[in-house]
């Protein structure tokens, strides 16, 4: 954390333990997200709450306006528990961690199939969008959004515009400007074809949708304006990172067109049609943003969004008459598709700092570094909660969902893994500003399967998707593991 953050924190916490009084305990950073606004959980001696420090006045506004409106029409979106004198810092009710996407790729990698439970989240989460879009024709005033409050055609411009910079200029892609300039002309006036008079959330995916006790909440809305229906739905659809089945994606859209015709009229022939081309648009500047984030910031994880993204859009050129409509814009997309770069999502150069991840057992003594550094963090887990001692949860480990639950929800294993994730971060940025090549951190408890387990792999999360680094994970006592 560099000298301007730090005081940026030390700002924030008197803000906050000023606001709260004795029942403050604690406050920690959140993993950064793709914004510019920062995140903190404030431990309470009863609960908890999350703070949003964010220097765009205006995008708070917005977010302030949208939150009112929706929590007041009972739609699940967090509880706004103060706004500072500055507009700059608030606080929210704290959800939790656990995401739409998180429980998706848990169940599909233990499963390998969509389960009956997913599937009600999906559709739940459907039925929230389109009474969320239909709050349109309820008073809610536009005037209000950020930056723009309509997805009109100069918005529409702007993420083209996107497209063009960020992802075809950084993958130093030729292309003819006059042809380019063209067809997005055309895309123009086919997307403006479609009625604007709904609520587009912007960013309606998996990762924007928590759960918390059973309920989907759903976050990150600021920059919602007025626009069409068939945005939102394409982002959750084609989330990238998501990877839905294409059976899972079709029953859905289906079940979506299903339920809209329900409150409003549709000409579901036209809707397909529209649906397509809001898929185009939307990972257009998904493209753009993986390109910015990813190609130009180096973060690992957006470029690893690149190879599902052509996935999706090789899905959406067979099912579509996109290519024949768009044949330059689809030509330029389809030249990357092999691009080595793009779609083995490895950072473009070769030397990154690794980070070796151990679980160990303290009975069998400390794990050795080949590496031949000597060693590195030591972090001892015996004082946690120890999910080998409850019944129901000794013959599972540290990286099953039960186990994971079990310790989730202890204030004090949060504050433990903030503090690890501060010491390791001061270490990770460290390293790569030296070019060191080697960190390696150890998590011990007692049994080597629950405690240990747990944080490795909670590290592991955290570091992938903050840092563009080489990740190891080892659980050096799992031949021992005792397992049902």
């Amino acid at each position: 954390m560099g000298r301007l953050m730090s005081e940026m924190f030390l700002q924030i916490e008197k803000q906050i333990q000023t606001f709260f009084g004795s029942s403050f305990k604690n406050i920690v950073p959140l993993p950064l997200s793709g914004s510019n606004r920062f995140y903190f959980r404030v431990f309470l001696s009863e609960g908890s709450a999350i703070a949003t420090y964010n220097e765009d006045i205006s995008e708070n506004e917005a977010f302030f306006y949208l939150q009112d409106f929706f929590y007041n029409r009972s739609f699940s979106v967090p509880r706004l528990i103060h706004i500072f004198d500055n507009r700059k810092l608030y606080l929210q009710e704290d959800l939790g961690d656990t995401t739409l996407y998180q429980l998706l790729t848990e169940d599909y990698k233990k499963n390998n199939v969509i389960s009956p439970k997913i599937t009600q989240l999906y559709k739940q989460a459907i039925n929230d969008l389109i009474q969320i879009q239909l709050s349109a024709k309820n008073g809610l005033d536009f005037s209000h959004c950020y930056p723009v409050e309509a997805f009109d055609s100069q918005a529409i411009k702007w993420d083209l515009n996107y497209f063009k910079y960020m992802f075809l200029k950084l993958v130093h892609a030729p292309f003819n400007e006059k042809k380019l300039e063209e067809e997005f002309q055309h895309l123009l006036k086919k997307t403006g074809e479609a009625e604007y008079d709904f609520f587009m959330f912007r960013d309606f995916q998996s990762r924007n949708i928590m759960i918390n006790n059973g309920k989907l909440y759903y976050i990150d809305f600021q920059g919602g304006r007025r626009g069409p229906l068939y945005y939102d739905i394409a982002s959750l659809l084609f989330d990238a990172k998501a990877e839905l089945p294409v059976s899972f994606r079709e029953e859905l859209f289906r079940f979506y067109l299903e339920e809209l015709g329900h409150q409003i009229s549709i000409n579901k022939d036209q809707s397909v049609h529209f649906f397509h081309l809001f898929v185009f648009l939307r990972i257009i500047q998904a493209l753009g943003a993986y390109g910015y984030r990813g190609l130009f910031e180096q973060k690992e994880h957006f470029i690893k969004s690149f190879g599902p993204a052509f996935k999706n859009l090789k899905y959406l050129f067979t099912v579509s008459d996109l290519k024949k409509e768009f044949p330059y814009i689809t030509s330029l997309i389809e030249q990357q598709f092999e691009n080595p770069n793009l779609v083995t999502g490895e950072k473009l150069s070769s030397k990154k700092l690794t980070v070796t991840i151990t679980s160990f057992s303290y009975k069998n003594g400390y794990p050795a570094d080949n590496s031949g550094n000597g060693g590195g963090f030591a972090f001892d887990c015996r004082a946690l909660p120890n999910p080998g001692k409850v019944e129901n949860l000794k013959y599972f480990t540290g990286k099953d969902r039960a186990v994971k639950d079990f310790m989730e929800q202890s204030p004090e294993v949060k504050r433990f893994l903030q503090s690890v994730y501060k010491l390791v971060d001061i270490s990770v940025i460290k390293y790569i500003e030296r070019d060191f090549e080697h960190l390696m951190v150890n998590f011990g408890c007692t049994g080597g399967q629950h405690r240990s387990v747990f944080g490795a792999e909670s590290l592991a999360q955290y570091l992938s998707e903050n840092y563009d680094i080489n990740i190891k994970v080892i659980h050096t006592n799992e031949q021992n593991w005792v397992l049902k």
